[in-house]
C-alpha cells in the first residue's frame, strides 16, 4: 500500500470515529485562531462536542518551570498526566521519534461530533481556507485540492472562484456551513 493511501485510510478512519474533520488553513497572520474560536463557541452553543488539534511550527511548552509536572518531565519523563477533577493533560516528550502525525493525534482524541484542525495544511483533510489580501500571501485554495471552501473580507482579491465561497464577517453562515459538512443540520437545529 502506498503511503498516501495509507494516510487517506488513516484519515478516513479517525474521521469515523469523530463525526467530520475539517482544517483551517491560511497564512498567518489571517485568522485562523480566531475563526477557530468563533467555530467553537458557535458549534458547541448548538450542542455539539467539538475537539482541536492545533500545529505549532516551533518548540512551545504548555508546562511552567518549577511545577511538579514541569519537574517530572525535566527529570526525564517520556510521558506525565496532570489531572484534577476539571480537567487532565498529558504531556508527551517526542524527542528523537521527531513529530506525531495528524492521524495518531486524531486517534488520541476522545470521540467528537467535530474536530477542527487548525494548522497541518498540507495534510488531505478537507479545509476551509481563511484568506486575507492583507497578508500578502497568495491564497492556497488554487494549489490544494482538499480546500472545500475559502472564508475571506474580500473576494474581490480571489483570482479566481474557489470550490465554495464564505464570507469571513459571517462567522453564523460558517458555522451553519460546517454543520452541514458535518451532517449536523438536525442536530444544530434541535438545539
Amino acid at each position: 500500500m502506498s503511503e498516501m493511501n495509507d494516510k487517506g485510510q488513516l484519515l478516513d478512519a479517525a474521521s469515523a470515529r469523530h463525526g467530520l474533520v475539517i482544517g483551517l488553513a491560511g497564512w498567518s497572520g489571517s485568522g485562523k485562531t480566531t475563526l477557530a474560536e468563533q467555530l467553537i463557541a458557535g458549534l458547541t452553543a448548538r450542542g455539539l462536542e467539538v475537539a482541536t488539534i492545533k500545529h505549532a511550527h516551533h518548540g512551545f511548552d504548555a508546562d511552567k518551570p518549577g511545577k511538579d509536572s514541569y519537574r517530572h518531565r525535566a527529570a526525564g519523563a517520556r510521558q506525565v498526566v496532570v489531572s484534577s477533577q476539571a480537567r487532565s493533560v498529558l504531556f508527551t516528550e517526542n524527542r528523537d521519534r521527531g513529530e506525531r502525525r495528524l492521524e495518531e493525534l486524531l486517534d488520541a482524541l476522545s470521540p467528537a461530533d467535530i474536530v477542527i484542525v487548525e494548522g497541518f495544511k498540507r495534510e488531505p483533510i478537507p479545509k476551509i481556507e481563511i484568506f486575507r489580501l492583507a497578508t500578502g500571501k497568495p491564497p492556497l485554495f488554487t494549489a490544494d485540492p482538499q480546500i472545500i471552501a475559502v472564508a475571506t473580507d474580500d473576494a474581490n482579491a480571489l483570482p479566481t472562484t474557489p470550490p465554495h465561497l464564505l464570507d469571513l464577517n459571517d462567522v453564523g453562515s460558517i458555522i451553519a456551513y460546517v454543520c452541514e459538512r458535518a451532517d449536523a443540520g438536525t442536530i444544530a437545529a434541535a438545539s
